[in-house]
């Protein structure tokens, strides 16, 4: 009987957190629901119409959304290749006894903590700009010609930026895998003479299985909706373009809330079928 009113009591409790999320998650998304259905255009608010799903079938042939698609894949799969790549190099370099190791350590997370929008904004005007920027002043004291990266290579350049804000999150999540590390496999591998390569391909590398799956989802789920360093650097773009960009220019630049609207819930079905996929994928790591 205690135990029945402890569980009434606990949701009674809980109710208001519950409703307050309900509220804030349900009701943006019921209507964005109401909208996509509808020929909604700001411009013309005073007219409204029922499009049944006109809104879906204009978003998913208009030829902006392959590429979108395409972009926002490649900016994906690069930024992960990159921060699990090199967050393990770094997570490998930070786990060794030097000097000063706390300050290195603050210095390689503190990249995690900028904005967006400032660490956009740094490295467009500050490294690559192609007249006064550090990495053009290289290329001239090289005698090379300065590469214009946001018109030659702008989403390579987005995903380097991109990659640069979340490399410390990898490398603190591997980090402290490592240093879970039992330090008697090392040990005993060294003393049988195994070199440094077979150690962290047989030792290491297993070990940082699980870890390396936790921040290929969370990152993952971060980044299929990028918009700030798009919108700061090259306004957006063919070239550049993705999902959350393509939707922010339907509604905000061609004031049609309704395909917006279906784009939205788009961008919602392909995110949760990528993280369906990706849990399963770290259940079948954390079980092994």
């Amino acid at each position: 009987m205690a135990t029945q009113q402890t569980q009434t009591l606990g949701r009674f409790l809980v109710s208001p957190a519950v409703a307050l999320l309900l509220l804030i998650s349900i009701v943006p998304l019921l209507a964005t629901i109401y909208f996509s259905f509808l020929n909604y255009n700001l411009l013309d608010a005073g007219t409204t119409s029922f499009a049944g799903f006109g809104n879906f079938t204009y978003f998913l042939t208009d030829p902006a959304f392959v590429r979108s698609l395409v972009n926002t894949l490649v900016i994906v799969g690069s930024v992960l290749l990159i921060t699990t790549v090199l967050g393990t190099l770094v997570a490998l370099l930070m786990d060794q006894a030097v000097v000063g190791l706390n300050f290195v350590r603050l210095l390689v997370i503190s990249p995690f903590f900028v904005m967006p929008t400032v660490s956009a904004l740094v490295w467009k005007n500050l490294l690559m700009h192609p007249v006064s920027g550090f990495f053009a002043w290289i290329a001239t004291s090289l005698g090379l010609q300065p590469i214009d990266w946001f018109t030659d290579v702008p989403l390579l350049a987005i995903i380097l930026i991109i990659a640069w804000q979340w490399l410390p999150f990898a490398s603190l999540i591997l980090l402290t895998a490592l240093q879970s590390l039992d330090g008697e496999q090392l040990e005993a591998a060294e003393m049988d003479g195994a070199p440094a390569f077979s150690k962290f391909v047989y030792i290491v590398l297993p070990h940082l299985a699980r870890p390396i799956t936790v921040v290929i989802l969370i990152e993952t789920i971060f980044l299929l909706t990028v918009f700030a360093e798009i919108y700061v650097t090259t306004g957006g773009g063919e070239r550049t373009n993705n999902l959350a960009f393509l939707i922010y220019s339907a509604a905000l630049k061609q004031y049609d809330i309704g395909a917006a609207s279906a784009g939205g819930l788009v961008a919602v079905i392909l995110a949760n079928v990528v993280a369906f996929f990706l849990v399963r994928l770290v259940g079948k790591n954390l079980d092994a």
